[in-house]
């Protein structure tokens, strides 16, 4: 790249997409003036979506767009417009849609040639430079898009036509059938546990993804029952353990990597997301809550400290969106892997002999493009390496524990991969959730602190009644940027934070909030006819949005992928607040996207446990355990109410003081209680069991 050379993209907030100013490419910005452009020069447009943590992304940079010859020939045929996909989800969802259409690929970078309308007339994912891997160069790909946008210009107009039509038809998942119910949450919950690996945990084939909201989804029917608990316990509990031995967990720093590209969970994609281990989080808090197995919460605690250390403004609250997997294309996963050399050079031989056994550390590891690499992952236990050794536990464990603190530290030392830290609302939401779970969960109430004092940023800087929510809280690295429009999961994941918020603190201007931003979400984002009636559940951005290229497509986000999708979570969130309220709106428009997507929502399988999690809420109806007082036979209480989780039970802490503040339907079905004695009250749809004064008696009424 030419030092002097800048593009459009300097001016950008996008940590991605200010890495690309200085190429050669005369990249814009997404936005009405590149497709004017477009028009007025008659050109198509090349449109790469991508992300600043993605490997493949900065090796098409590096390889092409970084080329001064490509980029000359693009600059000549095209107009080239740059997309973050963290911070326009709208428009790569849509695209992803356009691309798995034309040529059944997907993911990024997403490499997709439009008319300059901006519909979509071929698209793919990677091309190298030149040709290999089975793949056209991109030279060729470029060529011959120009040429048939120049020549076959009819041809191309009706494929990009036919192309969007197919995207709005299969986004909007239109399939009402009656009213959803128990029948199909058990073909929800057979699915996830039909496609179960029983020799590595998890679900399917390579590559393996962890599916935080299935494997909670039999946390939940693990605890119910039916023929369906046992089996459900055994998938889940066996899951989170294979997973947490596994590469896929830092076994140094803690914390998830995004996948697996093998089915044993050893070899992963190295980058770390927000959203896997804030769900991650919660899953396994609430494996802990089930199953009271200490692993559980040691992984917890585990992705507590990463997230605490590298993906969190410890001094004003809030969390990073991501951390890269490599530091350069050189580094393919060196900075996490290890030599047996690299060991040995670090650790005293008492120490290497127990790290090697432990994290399987051998001369030819798991890397291909360096097969001395070693991802670090647990094969034996200490207790196992203590009787081969015929050394004590103690003693392992002490040379273990040494072993790590060594290798973290020099681990340290190497060039680290960059940490975005531009803040988005719907992923600082599903933290926040997941720093209360875990906070709640482990009785770690620095956990739980951090994830108020974080919601307290977020609102104050994305949050405003009369104009609504922003995608972006605030950029990394200090960049400025104009404000980007909230898309339903902001609204969805933010609202069950307040909620969350609420249940741990009593605050009612959390619950007040929530109402507020649901309000708002129903209001701009609910396919609501003038007549009042709803159609179809929720749109994933607001109506009357802009409408540039494929965003003129309706899209009804209905599968997790990888994160829970609006529809479920917009559901779950008016029946929660419905439980709260009495407000039979919530109730209805909640009923009524579940049934929308009744039709459908089963060849989904694993894939809609936040639709299927939402479906057992409204099935069993919400329970409520109140716990009031604030002296340690409360907390007693509270532990005895959160254990065993179900996704319909909430555990709400109040102090005396605060039963004169409570949301409407709570204050009408709590009875009026006099101050003393720390009480449980246990509510099931407006009914109340007498106050308990005794842990036992508590579980035993919510058994």
């Amino acid at each position: 790249m030419s030092e002097q050379h800048t593009n459009a993209l300097a001016q950008a907030a996008s940590a991605y997409l200010r890495s690309a100013s200085k190429q050669p490419v005369a990249w814009h910005e997404w936005g009405v003036e590149a497709f004017a452009k477009a028009r007025q020069e008659n050109k198509p447009v090349l449109l790469d979506i991508g992300a600043v943590w993605c490997h493949w992304c900065h090796v098409m940079d590096r390889e092409s767009y970084e080329n001064a010859e490509m980029a000359a020939l693009i600059n000549e045929r095209f107009i080239a417009v740059k997309v973050d996909r963290d911070e326009r989800p709208d428009v790569d969802s849509r695209y992803q849609a356009a691309v798995a259409a034309i040529s059944g690929q997907g993911g990024w970078p997403l490499t997709a040639f439009l008319t300059p309308e901006g519909k979509p007339y071929f698209g793919g994912g990677y091309f190298p430079l030149e040709e290999r891997y089975g793949r056209p160069s991109f030279q060729r790909v470029l060529l011959t898009m120009s040429d048939a946008f120049a020549h076959q210009r009819a041809d191309v107009e009706e494929t990009a036509g036919g192309v969007l039509e197919a995207i709005e038809q299969n986004e909007t998942f239109s399939g009402r059938a009656g009213e959803p119910g128990a029948e199909l949450l058990n073909k929800i919950v057979e699915s996830a546990l039909s496609q179960f690996d029983a020799k590595n945990g998890g679900f399917g084939a390579e590559p393996k993804f962890p599916n935080a909201g299935a494997i909670d989804l039999l946390i939940d029917a693990a605890g119910r029952s039916g023929d369906q608990a046992a089996r459900a316990r055994q998938v889940a509990a066996y899951t989170l353990m294979k997973m947490a031995a596994g590469g896929i967990f830092d076994q140094l720093a803690g914390g998830f990597h995004r996948y697996s590209v093998d089915e044993r969970w050893v070899v992963p994609h190295f980058e770390k997301m927000a959203y896997d281990n804030s769900e991650l989080l919660e899953t396994y808090a609430h494996a802990y809550q089930s199953f009271a197995q200490p692993e559980f919460a040691a992984t917890a605690r585990e992705v507590l400290r990463w997230m605490d250390e590298w993906l969190s403004d410890r001094e004003r609250g809030g969390f990073y969106a991501s951390q890269d997997a490599d530091d350069s294309l050189e580094d393919d996963g060196d900075y996490f892997t290890w030599t047996r050399n690299e060991a040995a050079a670090l650790l005293l031989p008492d120490e290497l002999g127990v790290a090697a056994a432990f994290y399987n550390l051998r001369p030819v590891g798991d890397m291909h493009h360096n097969p001395q690499k070693n991802v670090l992952h647990r094969v034996v236990t200490v207790e196992q390496i203590s009787a081969a050794s015929k050394v004590d536990v103690k003693t392992i464990s002490a040379l273990l524990s040494s072993s790590q603190k060594k290798m973290y530290a020099a681990r340290l030392k190497r060039r680290t991969p960059y940490v975005d830290e531009t803040m988005y609302t719907g992923w600082n939401g599903m933290c926040i959730s997941g720093y209360l779970a875990a906070g709640r969960a482990l009785n770690r109430p620095d956990a739980v602190a951090f994830a108020l004092k974080s919601l307290d940023r977020v609102l104050a800087a994305a949050w405003d009644e009369s104009v609504g929510l922003a995608h972006v809280v605030a950029y990394g690295d200090g960049a400025e940027g104009k404000r980007v429009t909230g898309v339903l999961e902001d609204y969805t994941f933010l609202a069950t934070a307040a909620l969350d918020a609420w249940e741990v603190t009593g605050e009612l201007r959390y619950f007040t909030v929530a109402q507020q931003i649901a309000e708002v979400m129903l209001d701009r984002f609910c396919d609501e006819e003038a007549n009042g009636t709803t159609s179809a559940g929720f749109f994933d951005t607001e109506k009357g949005a802009e409408e540039i290229g494929a965003l003129v497509t309706k899209r009804k986000p209905l599968q997790d992928s990888p994160s829970p999708a609006g529809n479920g979570l917009a559901a779950m969130v008016l029946l929660r607040l419905h439980a709260l309220t009495g407000v039979t709106r919530y109730q209805r428009r909640a009923e009524e996207t579940l049934e929308t997507f009744a039709g459908v929502v089963e060849h989904f399988g694993l894939y809609v446990a936040s639709y299927a999690a939402a479906l057992r809420y409204s099935i069993e109806g919400p329970v409520q355990v109140c716990v009031i007082g604030d002296d340690a036979a409360a907390d007693e209480l509270m532990v005895a109410g959160l254990l065993r989780y179900a996704v319909n039970k909430s555990v709400v802490r109040l102090r005396w003081e605060q039963l004169g503040a409570l949301p409407p339907a709570l204050a009408e079905t709590l009875p009026h209680l006099a101050a003393g004695a720390s009480v449980a009250v246990v509510c099931k749809r407006s009914r109340c069991l007498p106050p308990m004064t005794s842990a036992e008696s508590l579980i035993a009424a919510l058994a």
